[in-house]
């Protein structure tokens, strides 16, 4: 017969990720906004969001995170960020330009480039942030 353990309470540790989570999620939404002068983007700043409740997740237990972010929403916003990348790609065809052709996207060139990739690589970190925590979601549940 396995024997299940009992929960423990480790309160440092609860006490410290209330205290660090809005620093790494702060820091999600830097490396997302600087994506596009620098190094960073969409991918990076999806992994550094989802970790953040990834590791809520770890603390406190999945089934606390699951009132945080529901699995429905994170399945809402698994199909807003690829459609968001999709969206992108077609207006700059409906305007008169290649898919993903983002001069067209706005007067100028280098305005059209930067809203352009800046909307593509949003999509990129919402898919990406709710997909690695679906992935935790599916690894991390029991059998019931």
């Amino acid at each position: 017969m396995m024997r299940k353990y009992q929960r423990q309470r480790h309160r440092v540790l609860q006490i410290v990720t209330k205290l660090l989570t809005p620093f790494v999620l702060l820091f999600a939404l830097y490396v997302q906004f600087h994506g596009d002068y620098g190094p960073g983007g969409g991918f990076q700043a999806g992994v550094i969001f989802a970790a953040a409740f990834i590791i809520h997740g770890l603390i406190f237990g999945v089934d606390k995170t699951r009132l945080v972010l529901s699995p429905g929403v994170i399945r809402v916003l698994m199909a807003f960020g690829v459609l968001l990348y999709a969206l992108t790609g077609v207006a700059g065809m409906l305007l008169g330009g290649n898919f993903l052709d983002y001069n067209v996207l706005a007067p100028s060139a280098l305005s059209g480039q930067h809203w352009g990739i800046f909307a593509v690589e949003l999509g990129v970190g919402i898919t990406v942030t709710s997909v690695m925590i679906s992935l935790f979601y599916s690894f991390a549940s029991s059998r019931r």
